[in-house]
């Protein structure tokens, strides 16, 4: 009875742990996203994290004659990214991001993190 109480616990804990791993820490996909970056923020109590919001537009909405915006809200996972985006507000910005199952406090609040800046150009007024 003790080895199958053994055997039982030892495969929940590994079961739970690939059920963590994958949920938290699997890179579900990647990609990038355009538009202009509306704010970059330092926010969290414990775990003081990076977190922004990019506004996209596009001209396809369900509604003729309307213009439909999107915004893709995103935390950040390197400092230095980060430090390039909060001097970049209101400006055209080319994000990389991987997307996550879930997020993790230490990696902020959002399942989409950004990685990189591939492109940072002033709007055209």
């Amino acid at each position: 009875m003790k080895k199958f109480l053994g055997i039982s616990v030892a495969v929940i804990l590994i079961g739970l742990l690939l059920f963590l791993g994958v949920r938290y820490y699997f890179v579900f996909g990647e990609g990038v996203k355009a538009g202009e970056l509306n704010y970059v923020v330092k926010k969290g109590y414990i775990f003081k994290t990076y977190e922004g919001k990019l506004i996209q537009s596009g001209l396809r909405s369900k509604t003729p004659g309307t213009i439909q915006s999107y915004e893709f809200e995103f935390s950040i996972s390197d400092e230095s990214v980060a430090q390039k985006l909060m001097v970049s507000s209101g400006k055209q910005v080319e994000l990389h991001y991987k997307e996550y199952l879930g997020s993790v406090p230490w990696r902020g609040y959002s399942a989409f993190v950004v990685d990189s800046v591939i492109a940072i150009q002033d709007i055209a007024k």
